[in-house]
């Protein structure tokens, strides 16, 4: 169980709302997801300062590819162009990129900038920064199902040996801690397929606010909030 009071390790974000606030402001949607980029910048330095582990932001979801060609192409760009220019940032601060998703399947030269950022901060020993992109939890689930069912087929392992710890080595990052709080911006209630596994017991908290005016003071809002929550995991404290 975990005491109240304490700040979580691993916060888990839906940056939700970049088109609506574009909308609302009379500019083109586009407009919200550059601004959005800003808050990314801030809660990702500000989350490294108070020493969590991990900071995992779901940046592009599967789903996401269902939207105009022309709004993902400016997507995959700002992706790219934060990629470049956030290095120095991500290194200054001692923080270590990762990434989950089916990343093969996004363009070519995202995927090299991306590697290029995550071999240049390896080493770092901080907090990790982790991008959900063309990420998917239900794709998650069904890629470690097959991994598994491809090993019992090959005698790797029996389906005796298959526990929840077992499958857990088979989801896209296997030491990766469950987030302690998933926070929600935009006001909407869901989890739309973000980490299905790993938010099981998560502590979650939604915000009217939208990402491109979320910033230090509404994560703040949101670890106060955290901190006043007793988490029992289904059990009872005495």
């Amino acid at each position: 169980m975990t005491e109240k009071g304490h700040l979580p390790s691993h916060i888990a974000i839906i940056m939700d709302g970049n088109g609506r606030w574009a909308k609302h402001r009379g500019f083109a949607r586009f407009r919200g997801h550059r601004e959005g980029a800003e808050s990314v910048r801030e809660i990702t330095r500000e989350c490294a300062k108070k020493h969590l582990k991990q900071l995992t932001l779901y940046a592009f979801s599967q789903e996401n590819w269902k939207r105009p060609q022309r709004e993902i192409k400016l997507l995959m760009k700002l992706l790219k162009d934060f990629l470049i220019k956030e290095r120095k940032e991500i290194n200054d601060n001692n923080i270590r990129m990762t990434a989950i998703g089916r990343i093969s399947e996004l363009p070519e030269d995202v995927q090299r900038e991306l590697a290029i950022t995550m071999e240049g901060s390896k080493n770092n020993t901080g907090m990790v920064l982790c991008l959900a992109l063309n990420y998917g939890g239900r794709t998650e689930i069904v890629d470690a199902a097959r991994e598994i069912a491809k090993n019992v087929r090959n005698g790797k392992i029996s389906l005796e040996e298959i526990t929840e710890d077992t499958f857990k080595k088979y989801l896209y990052m296997s030491n990766m801690s469950d987030p302690d709080l998933l926070i929600r911006t935009g006001g909407d209630m869901r989890v739309s397929n973000f980490l299905l596994w790993e938010i099981s017991y998560t502590e979650i908290w939604v915000t009217p606010v939208c990402w491109p005016d979320f910033r230090k003071a509404h994560l703040e809002e949101a670890l106060k909030e955290y901190t006043r929550r007793e988490r029992r995991f289904g059990g009872l404290r005495e």
